[in-house]
């Protein structure tokens, strides 16, 4: 066909010279368009045996067979199949010898894949085989070599503009770094920006102009921190250590609850002044979004940074870090019997009402006579900083320490150590944030070629929700309806125009009251669950149910938990920086 490669989009009396073609064809035009395709059947002429006709279809189309050996499988593979009904039929011409196409259906009824997931589908294989020998994985420094096929996502050109920040420290800095670095990290910067005109970097110089604190962030740092800068943590675990150099990392929950990145730093300095400059610059490389819960370890010079530079954001403390510091803290007093750890991690954990935590620490102190004891004097002073009865009330999506970017930290070990060359650890980050994101769209095309499972395939809140949320996600909801059976209505009154429901579970013991106004169809609950987390819970959904509300309402669906948490344009009216996907 002579316009093949001018027109990509089928079309009814299209021609094509061969099968091949016109199934080459095919396949180009679901790379384009983002669905795997499949042949669907060929009919033969009884006369030469030459196929006079075939279809060929989105991969998608129809819908599983039922086997009868299904009750034998415990664990049944996802489902894929929608009913799809786009198809190109293709015929044979017998005066020209040609194929033309006579059928043609456009319009899927399930999302489509991005094009950086092409190489993923079935069909679209053997263009990924081609690209990943292209891919360079090593070099000559003796970065260890990686297995081909960690593909390193595609950056968006999104015109930001470059922020060349370079605030100065009073004092010294703290710790040195070796000769030539400095250059080296600021050739790799300026090589940066060169490449990615998004790409941001700040440096802060101490006193006497040597450079102290890096802080950078690429475009798709900047991008998943407006989608995904709700709650983050920062984490700076070797910057005690002197063999490994000082890094820091911004990390937070993508839509299926994976690590992402939002941005980096070196500190060789840690005063609050540094973590002041660090907080801003953080601040300025998103466009002033601020977060509305962080997570760090128990650091003072930060604490006080972040009580400076964002004080309306929920300052929570890191629960692995705290129970290390009681076991360190504690050690001499956990005598054989003795449960001291056991009721601290309950406080810490499990009570939900801030008297009964208050009543059960009191008692605690008591029973083994440690009202004294200065670790646990001071970690009490900030309790409002780790206790669950007291975080409960902030969204903080299950997180509850920095433990989320440990095998971040576990990949760069290695290569943070200080008689690592410096430009040797900047090219094994990039592959190891390369790593994680391709971990990432190795998700976003499952959630949207596998079909979630459904407890009950018929029932509206299930399909509804399973449409919406990321995989994950929706286990956690599919959890909460399943509790919800098991939630019945203690009490009810109506209070002030709203309706209040004393809500009882047959597991459980604690009570929670929850208020709905069925006219402006807002539901809360005491036990926070979407406060805290982003999903109704099974309170609620009870509720929901007795009032026959049938669906979620669009305001308890977070953009964030979405399938298609990426696909909307996002715009900033901040005139330096305008993100769109």
């Amino acid at each position: 066909m002579d316009n093949i490669e001018l027109d990509w989009v089928p079309r009814e009396g299209m021609n094509f010279n061969t099968l091949d073609s016109a199934w080459d064809f095919w396949k180009n035009y679901g790379r384009r368009v983002g669905f795997n395709v499949r042949k669907h059947y060929a009919n033969k002429s009884k006369k030469d045996n030459a196929i006079t006709s075939t279809r060929f279809l989105c991969s998608k189309e129809g819908y599983r067979g039922i086997d009868k050996r299904d009750h034998l499988v415990i664990e049944h593979r996802s489902e894929t199949r929608t009913g799809c009904l786009v198809r190109m039929g293709i015929m044979l011409n017998r005066s020209t010898g040609q194929f033309y196409v006579h059928e043609f259906v456009s319009e899927h009824n399930h999302i489509l894949h991005f094009a950086e997931c092409a190489h993923m589908m079935g069909s679209q294989r053997k263009i990924a085989d081609v690209q990943a020998i292209e891919v360079q994985l090593a070099d000559d420094s003796g970065l260890k070599q990686k297995n081909v096929g960690n593909f390193p996502l595609g950056r968006a050109n999104l015109g930001f503009l470059q922020l060349d920040q370079k605030n100065y420290l009073r004092s010294k800095r703290q710790r040195e770094m070796a000769y030539g670095e400095v250059g080296c990290l600021l050739r790799y910067f300026q090589n940066k920006t060169l490449e990615d005109p998004s790409f941001f970097y700040a440096v802060q110089l101490d006193n006497t102009e040597q450079v102290t604190n890096i802080f950078w962030a690429d475009a798709r740092m900047r991008i998943d921190y407006e989608l995904f800068g709700d709650v983050i943590t920062f984490d700076t675990t070797f910057s005690t250590n002197k063999e490994y150099r000082p890094f820091g990392v911004f990390v937070g929950f993508n839509q299926f609850r994976g690590l992402t990145i939002f941005g980096a730093a070196l500190l060789y300095d840690e005063t609050s002044e540094s973590f002041i400059w660090l907080f801003n610059t953080f601040l300025e490389s998103h466009g002033l979004k601020k977060p509305k819960t962080i997570f760090t370890d128990q650091d003072a010079a930060m604490a006080k940074a972040i009580s400076e530079v964002i004080p309306e954001t929920r300052h929570g403390l890191c629960t692995w870090h705290i129970m290390q510091n009681g076991i360190k803290h504690l050690g001499n007093l956990l005598k054989e019997g003795s449960y001291l750890l056991s009721e601290f991690k309950k406080a810490m954990f499990e009570y939900e009402d801030e008297q009964i935590f208050e009543d059960c620490w009191k008692e605690m102190l008591s029973s083994y006579s440690v009202e004294e004891n200065n670790w646990l004097k001071s970690i009490y002073k900030v309790k409002e900083k780790w206790a669950k009865c007291y975080m409960k009330s902030s969204i903080t999506l299950g997180m509850r320490s920095t433990q989320l970017s440990e095998s971040l930290n576990g990949d760069l070990k290695d290569y943070l150590k200080s008689n690592f060359e410096l430009n040797n650890f900047f090219k094994h980050f990039e592959r190891v944030v390369s790593d994680k994101r391709y971990k990432e769209l190795q998700a976003e095309y499952d959630a949207r070629e596998k079909l979630p499972k459904l407890k009950v395939k018929t029932l509206p809140l299930l399909i509804q929700a399973g449409k919406e949320y990321s995989p994950l996600i929706f286990e956690r909801f599919q959890d909460e309806w399943e509790k919800s059976l098991l939630c019945f209505i203690k009490e009810q009154k109506e209070l002030n125009g709203m309706n209040e429901y004393l809500m009882a579970s047959y597991n459980e013991t604690h009570e929670y009251i929850c208020i709905s106004n069925i006219f402006e169809e807002t539901i809360s609950c005491q036990c926070l669950k979407f406060e805290t987390f982003g999903i109704l819970c099974s309170h609620a959904l009870k509720v929901q149910d007795v009032n026959n509300v049938k669906l979620i309402p669009n305001k308890y669906l977070l953009k964030r938990w979405m399938r298609v948490a990426r696909d909307e344009i996002l715009e900033k009216t901040d005139q330096n920086l305008q993100v769109k996907f």
